[in-house]
């Protein structure tokens, strides 16, 4: 078997993105035991880190060993008990994930939709909450499938007074990326992924709770159904006691303790701040090359962009166009919205001016081979004059 040297990409698709070298050279520290006093060390750092980023001061705050979907398991399994009347709200493909694990964890599930590219309305949940009496509401930031930010503040409005109620909340492709105000908005359970806007390799997820969820958890009347995702057992490996529950991932935790120096140094705000730069200079190249958006104006996400695919246009063409010739990766829709649209992520160390300009000129000259009628360079253009308005 041949060294395996892998090919250079630009990642701009909705994960993983890319990862800044003071990352990569991170993961290439010696090994040492997920139990050694120096890797304890770099746990406590990344817990310190992960409340900043979280904007929490929670004690259980901390990085589960496994993808984001493994932090959504985690939320699901450890804040419902079978019978709980649970609320979900769905704008997309993870929604209907965060549905489908609630019910496997014996949650009794009441759906609340969007339509895709839209985002989920107060009202609707209202409706919900007072007819389900619900234990748990659960709703996605940014829904990666559609490139829609649901707005946080609006459903949480609708749960104050509800003191029994436990909110889930899925940032896997906006911490670091979007304003999430964990305390300020009095969210209970957070996950993420490690792969987007925080730029480290698949692998983490970083959770949090609130004092609310960690009672909820202390409280259960039966054991959580997952012997591996268990925070009562997982916080005291985390906890100051570090008693051996599994075997962490050494080099990802040095590889997101990193990152989180990296956010530090550049600080939260100004972070934020890039993305939506970034994006908004992005979207003002699309639409001048006569693209349609596919998320709702008032509601698209920072950090997950997604574009409407134009009439007799091959889209997996573009994209292998744009891989093969480019290095650019981006991704299209899934689900319903398979072949109708791009999803063009702008995250972390992906989220970058040069990225947004070099792929609005590489789309534009391979649009234009595929038979594209739309304005011909002013992408880049457009994109460059939001710049110098910044």
């Amino acid at each position: 078997m041949k060294e395996f040297n892998a090919p250079f990409r630009i990642l701009m698709g909705p994960g993983p993105s890319d990862c800044d070298p003071r990352v990569l050279r991170a993961m290439s520290n010696s090994m040492v035991s997920h139990l050694d006093p120096a890797f304890v060390g770099v746990m406590d750092d990344v817990q310190t880190g992960l409340e900043r980023v979280f904007e929490t001061d929670s004690p259980l705050t901390l990085p589960i060993s496994g993808t984001g979907t493994a932090g959504m398991e985690t939320a699901m399994v450890n804040m419902i008990e079978p019978g709980d009347n649970v609320v979900v709200c769905t704008a997309g493909f993870f929604g209907d994930r965060m549905q489908t694990i609630a019910e496997r964890a014996g949650g009794i599930v009441r759906r609340v939709e969007a339509p895709l590219g839209r985002a989920v309305e107060p009202d609707a949940l209202r409706t919900a909450v007072e007819e389900h009496r619900p234990r748990v509401v659960a709703f996605v930031h940014v829904e990666t499938s559609t490139g829609v930010s649901q707005p946080i503040e609006p459903l949480v409005d609708v749960l104050r007074g509800h003191d029994d109620v436990i909110t889930i909340v899925d940032c896997v492709a906006s911490l670091a990326g979007q304003p999430i105000d964990v305390r300020r908005n009095g969210l209970d359970f957070v996950y993420s992924g490690s792969q987007k806007c925080l730029s480290v390799p698949p692998g983490l997820a970083p959770i949090t709770l609130s004092d609310k969820a960690i009672r909820r958890l202390d409280q259960r009347r039966n054991p959580v159904r997952s012997w591996y995702l268990d925070l009562s057992r997982l916080r005291t490996y985390w906890g100051a006691e570090r008693r051996y529950h599994h075997t962490a991932p050494v080099s990802l935790v040095f590889a997101l303790r990193e990152a989180l120096r990296l956010i530090a140094d550049e600080g939260l705000r100004e972070r934020f701040e890039r993305h939506r730069t970034n994006h908004e200079a992005l979207v003002a190249g699309l639409e001048a090359m006569g693209l349609e958006m596919f998320a709702g104006k008032d509601v698209r996400a920072w950090t997950v962009n997604t574009v409407v695919v134009p009439e007799n246009v091959d889209e997996a063409r573009v994209r292998g166009k744009l891989l093969a010739r480019h290095g650019i990766e981006i991704v299209g829709g899934i689900e319903e919205l398979k072949g109708r649209i791009w999803r063009i992520g702008l995250m972390g160390s992906s989220s970058l001016e040069r990225n947004v300009l070099l792929f609005l000129g590489a789309l534009d000259e391979i649009l234009a081979e595929e038979g594209y009628q739309g304005p011909r360079g002013t992408g880049v253009t457009a994109a460059a004059d939001r710049y110098r308005t910044a």
